[in-house]
Protein backbone atom coordinates (compact mmCIF):
# COMPACT_ATOMS: atom_id res chain seq x y z
CA UNK A 1 0.00 0.00 0.00
CA UNK A 2 1.49 3.33 -1.08
CA UNK A 3 1.82 6.18 1.38
CA UNK A 4 -0.66 8.92 0.58
CA UNK A 5 -1.02 11.84 2.97
CA UNK A 6 -4.22 13.87 2.98
CA UNK A 7 -5.33 17.07 4.67
CA UNK A 8 -6.98 16.80 8.07
CA UNK A 9 -10.54 15.47 7.91
CA UNK A 10 -13.00 16.89 10.45
CA UNK A 11 -14.75 13.49 10.58
CA UNK A 12 -11.73 11.64 11.98
CA UNK A 13 -12.68 12.24 15.64
CA UNK A 14 -16.21 10.90 15.07
CA UNK A 15 -14.83 7.92 13.13
CA UNK A 16 -12.63 7.18 16.13
CA UNK A 17 -15.54 7.48 18.59
CA UNK A 18 -17.69 5.13 16.54
CA UNK A 19 -14.95 2.50 16.40
CA UNK A 20 -14.06 3.01 20.08
CA UNK A 21 -17.66 2.22 21.04
CA UNK A 22 -17.60 -0.91 18.86
CA UNK A 23 -14.28 -2.07 20.34
CA UNK A 24 -15.48 -1.54 23.91
CA UNK A 25 -18.26 -4.03 23.25
CA UNK A 26 -16.06 -6.56 21.45
CA UNK A 27 -13.02 -6.73 23.70
CA UNK A 28 -14.15 -5.47 27.10
CA UNK A 29 -12.85 -8.61 28.90
CA UNK A 30 -9.26 -7.81 27.86
CA UNK A 31 -9.29 -4.05 28.28
CA UNK A 32 -7.58 -2.15 31.03
CA UNK A 33 -7.58 1.60 31.17
CA UNK A 34 -8.51 3.60 28.12
CA UNK A 35 -9.03 3.47 24.39
CA UNK A 36 -7.11 6.36 22.85
CA UNK A 37 -7.09 8.02 19.43
CA UNK A 38 -3.40 8.31 18.54
CA UNK A 39 -1.36 8.99 15.44
CA UNK A 40 -1.71 11.92 13.10
CA UNK A 41 -5.47 11.59 12.60
CA UNK A 42 -5.82 12.47 16.29
CA UNK A 43 -4.13 15.85 15.83
CA UNK A 44 -6.42 18.62 14.53
CA UNK A 45 -5.01 20.16 11.37
CA UNK A 46 -2.30 17.50 10.83
CA UNK A 47 -1.80 15.89 7.44
CA UNK A 48 -2.05 12.12 7.72
CA UNK A 49 -2.54 8.82 6.06
CA UNK A 50 -6.35 8.53 6.29
CA UNK A 51 -6.18 5.65 8.78
CA UNK A 52 -7.59 5.98 12.29
CA UNK A 53 -5.01 4.71 14.81
CA UNK A 54 -6.59 3.35 17.97
CA UNK A 55 -4.62 2.30 21.03
CA UNK A 56 -6.37 -0.02 23.47
CA UNK A 57 -4.97 -0.57 26.94
CA UNK A 58 -4.66 -4.19 28.07
CA UNK A 59 -3.27 -5.71 31.27
CA UNK A 60 -0.61 -7.67 29.38
CA UNK A 61 -0.14 -9.17 25.92
CA UNK A 62 -0.33 -12.80 27.01
CA UNK A 63 -3.71 -12.40 28.69
CA UNK A 64 -5.00 -10.33 25.74
CA UNK A 65 -4.37 -13.07 23.16
CA UNK A 66 -8.06 -14.01 23.35
CA UNK A 67 -8.91 -10.66 21.79
CA UNK A 68 -7.08 -11.68 18.61
CA UNK A 69 -9.77 -14.21 17.66
CA UNK A 70 -12.59 -11.87 18.60
CA UNK A 71 -11.24 -9.00 16.50
CA UNK A 72 -10.31 -11.35 13.64
CA UNK A 73 -13.90 -12.62 13.58
CA UNK A 74 -15.22 -9.05 13.50
CA UNK A 75 -13.53 -7.52 10.48
CA UNK A 76 -9.98 -6.96 11.69
CA UNK A 77 -6.87 -8.54 10.18
CA UNK A 78 -4.28 -9.54 12.75
CA UNK A 79 -0.61 -9.19 11.93
CA UNK A 80 2.20 -10.06 14.38
CA UNK A 81 3.92 -6.68 13.94
CA UNK A 82 6.21 -6.01 16.92
CA UNK A 83 4.55 -8.86 18.88
CA UNK A 84 6.72 -8.23 21.96
CA UNK A 85 5.19 -4.73 22.23
CA UNK A 86 1.62 -5.03 20.95
CA UNK A 87 -1.08 -7.00 19.16
CA UNK A 88 -1.61 -5.13 15.88
CA UNK A 89 -4.66 -5.16 13.61
CA UNK A 90 -5.87 -3.38 10.50
CA UNK A 91 -9.30 -3.04 9.00
CA UNK A 92 -10.80 -3.85 6.55
CA UNK A 93 -7.76 -5.36 4.74
CA UNK A 94 -3.99 -4.96 4.50
CA UNK A 95 -4.40 -3.55 0.99
CA UNK A 96 -6.97 -0.92 1.99
CA UNK A 97 -6.86 0.27 5.57
CA UNK A 98 -9.25 2.58 7.36
CA UNK A 99 -8.31 1.64 10.94
CA UNK A 100 -5.35 0.32 12.88
CA UNK A 101 -5.85 -1.11 16.37
CA UNK A 102 -2.91 -1.52 18.72
CA UNK A 103 -3.47 -3.56 21.91
CA UNK A 104 -0.73 -2.25 24.19
CA UNK A 105 -0.07 -2.85 27.88
CA UNK A 106 -1.76 0.00 29.72
CA UNK A 107 0.65 2.56 31.17
CA UNK A 108 3.68 0.85 29.62
CA UNK A 109 6.50 3.01 28.24
CA UNK A 110 5.05 2.62 24.74
CA UNK A 111 1.62 3.70 26.02
CA UNK A 112 3.01 6.90 27.54
CA UNK A 113 5.26 7.57 24.54
CA UNK A 114 2.32 7.59 22.14
CA UNK A 115 0.10 9.68 24.41
CA UNK A 116 2.87 12.20 25.10
CA UNK A 117 3.81 12.64 21.45
CA UNK A 118 0.18 13.07 20.44
CA UNK A 119 -0.37 15.66 23.15
CA UNK A 120 2.76 17.59 22.15
CA UNK A 121 1.55 17.74 18.55
CA UNK A 122 -1.86 18.92 19.71
CA UNK A 123 -0.43 21.76 21.81
CA UNK A 124 2.78 22.83 20.05
CA UNK A 125 2.16 24.28 16.57
CA UNK A 126 5.88 24.61 15.83
CA UNK A 127 6.60 20.94 16.52
CA UNK A 128 3.44 19.91 14.65
CA UNK A 129 4.58 21.93 11.62
CA UNK A 130 8.04 20.38 11.68
CA UNK A 131 6.52 16.91 11.93
CA UNK A 132 4.12 17.59 9.05
CA UNK A 133 7.03 18.75 6.89
CA UNK A 134 9.05 15.65 7.77
CA UNK A 135 6.09 13.41 6.95
CA UNK A 136 5.62 15.08 3.54
CA UNK A 137 9.30 14.69 2.70
CA UNK A 138 9.38 11.05 3.78
CA UNK A 139 6.14 10.25 1.95
CA UNK A 140 7.66 11.55 -1.28
CA UNK A 141 10.98 9.78 -0.77
CA UNK A 142 9.58 6.46 0.53
CA UNK A 143 6.12 6.40 -1.08
CA UNK A 144 6.34 2.65 -1.70
CA UNK A 145 7.94 1.59 1.59
CA UNK A 146 5.73 2.06 4.63
CA UNK A 147 8.25 0.50 7.02
CA UNK A 148 11.09 2.86 6.09
CA UNK A 149 8.68 5.82 6.18
CA UNK A 150 7.76 4.87 9.75
CA UNK A 151 11.35 4.17 10.83
CA UNK A 152 12.59 7.48 9.46
CA UNK A 153 10.10 9.42 11.60
CA UNK A 154 11.43 7.87 14.79
CA UNK A 155 14.55 10.08 15.34
CA UNK A 156 12.33 13.18 15.25
CA UNK A 157 9.84 11.62 17.67
CA UNK A 158 12.65 10.58 20.05
CA UNK A 159 14.13 14.08 19.96
CA UNK A 160 10.77 15.69 20.75
CA UNK A 161 10.04 13.28 23.60
CA UNK A 162 13.54 13.72 25.02
CA UNK A 163 13.22 17.51 24.98
CA UNK A 164 10.01 17.28 27.01
CA UNK A 165 11.39 14.81 29.56
CA UNK A 166 14.51 16.94 30.12
CA UNK A 167 12.57 20.14 30.76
Amino acid sequence: MNIALVNYDETWPSQFKKERDRLQLLIAPWMEGDIEHVGSTSVPGMIAKPIIDIMVGVNNLKDARGAIDVLSNNGYCYYPYKPEQMHWFCRPSPEFRTHHVHLIPYQSPLWFERINFRDILRTNAKVAGQYAHLKQTLAQTHRHNREIYTQQKWPFIEKVLASVSSS
